[in-house]
């Protein structure tokens, strides 16, 4: 259940950052020194901590849906689903922890 809740919400974070995204971008064809600001204003530690939040809620929703699809058309995916929701979270701890500590080294200027 705490990954179907946790599939839920990192896929409305991922909608609002593409809209946002979408919006800041499309900034660039009205006024080039308003994206330019806007992209300036993303250069702090703030904006770094939601970027590790970015990237762990993509990297987590993509496996979780991979596994959905797994278990929705895989004919044995429901007996080995728990197997495949802890392949989600090991995988997920793999791939994110490397990122978190380059990512913050840049971010904090280590």
């Amino acid at each position: 259940m705490w990954s179907w809740v946790l599939h839920r919400i990192t896929g409305v974070a991922i909608f609002f950052f593409l809209f946002a995204h979408v919006i800041d971008t499309a900034m660039v064809r009205v006024s080039p020194e308003a994206y330019n600001q806007a992209v300036e204003a993303y250069k702090n530690p703030v904006v770094g901590l939601m970027e590790v939040g970015l990237v762990g809620a993509v990297l987590f929703h993509a496996f979780n849906g991979i596994r959905i699809v797994l278990v929705d058309f895989w004919d044995k995916g429901p007996r080995y689903q728990r197997q495949m929701t802890y392949g989600v979270v090991g995988l997920w701890v793999v791939l994110f922890v490397p990122f978190v500590v380059r990512h913050l080294s840049n971010v904090f200027g280590g």
